[in-house]
């Protein structure tokens, strides 16, 4: 899933669950469950694209997803505090910010190794379009239900 996919993810738990003992632990498991849903992110295809691609991609989609986390959360949620919204979402996407040392920069640290390597396990690629579609119905479809729940 993208990390745009994890923060909104990230957010609607926050919204839901205000209680951070049971919303960040919630927060991680639900990025291996969003991940196992096929999806195009910018790792799909990433052997064939170049580092700086990479890089530029994933800063995008982590810059794009707080925006619209944010902006989803102050115009349909605005009685929660962003930063537990930030803190959950840090937290939802935390398994790819673990694992982002190995991937973008080769880094052979034992414990960022395998956590890529337990990632990639679970990952359900799909190429784009469907791969996209897919994370934007699944999300609208989210946020709707956190929103009229």
């Amino acid at each position: 899933m993208t990390a745009t996919g994890h923060a909104i993810i990230g957010t609607v738990i926050a919204v839901k669950i205000a209680n951070p003992a049971i919303a960040l632990p919630l927060a991680i498991a639900s990025h291996v469950l969003a991940d196992m849903f096929p999806h195009w992110d910018s790792g799909t295809n990433g052997r064939s694209k170049s580092q700086k691609r990479l890089i530029t991609e994933a800063t995008i989609d982590v810059l794009v997803g707080f925006a619209l986390a944010f902006i989803v959360a102050k115009t349909l949620f605005p009685h929660v505090s962003l930063l537990y919204i930030f803190i959950v979402i840090i937290a939802s996407q935390l398994l790819d910010w673990v694992s982002a040392p190995y991937y973008f920069f080769n880094i052979k640290w034992s414990p960022v190794v395998w956590m890529y390597k337990i990632q990639k396990r679970f990952n359900g690629k799909l190429d784009k379009p469907w791969g996209i579609i897919n994370q934007v119905v699944v999300l609208f479809l989210l946020v709707l239900l956190a929103k009229v729940l």
